[in-house]
């Protein structure tokens, strides 16, 4: 589902995609430093429940499928913290993920070369600012768990996001905001040096 919201978390007017899970071909029409807000049913994972999933299989429909890299604090079914953790740690554990289907993964920091060329024509990678854990969960609902005993922090969580805010950092053509922003900066550090 894509529509367009505008005013997303105070300050200046900012115009804004907004999209609903499960995700369809609308995020291949998206592009890197594209603002979207995005609804609906959300699967946490980090390392742990990766290699998991790998092992037993994937506990929901990836068709369609956000996921975001969170280990988040849940207390008495109450969503209390939800920030995004270092994507990265991910680059090798993805590929499977968006081979059946998912079509969003959501962290912090951007991700490698393999995921960015796993994302071609499949999905995108959306980033949300670290540091704004209590932000996150107040647009958040929590919905259920898979592979609890891998402790809070590695479960699976279901979560219903309601308009996160999120950049697209990396689109289904290859474009990385991360990318860039570190190719400038290595540019102007060597003119420093000359």
């Amino acid at each position: 589902m894509l529509g367009i919201a505008s005013g997303i978390g105070g300050g200046s007017p900012v115009s804004s995609i907004e999209l609903h899970t499960p995700l369809g071909d609308e995020v291949l029409s998206l592009r890197a430093g594209d603002h979207v807000t995005l609804s609906g049913i959300v699967y946490t994972a980090r390392d742990e429940a990766h290699l998991l999933m790998m092992e037993r299989d994937i506990p929901f429909d990836a068709k369609g499928a956000a996921i975001y890299h969170c280990g988040p604090i849940i207390i008495d079914g109450k969503v209390v913290a939800a920030g995004p953790t270092t994507s990265a740690r991910m680059n090798n554990l993805s590929g499977f993920l968006l081979e059946r289907g998912v079509r969003a993964l959501i962290g912090k920091g951007g991700m490698g070369e393999k995921v960015r060329g796993q994302l071609r024509g499949r999905g995108v990678y959306l980033a949300f600012t670290g540091g704004c854990a209590a932000l996150a969960a107040s647009r958040m609902k929590h919905r259920g768990a898979h592979y609890e005993e891998l402790g809070m922090a590695e479960a699976v969580w279901v979560l219903e996001f309601d308009k996160v805010p999120l950049v697209v950092g990396i689109d289904s053509e290859g474009n990385d905001i991360f990318n860039d922003v570190s190719s400038k900066a290595k540019l102007q550090f060597e003119s420093l040096f000359k």
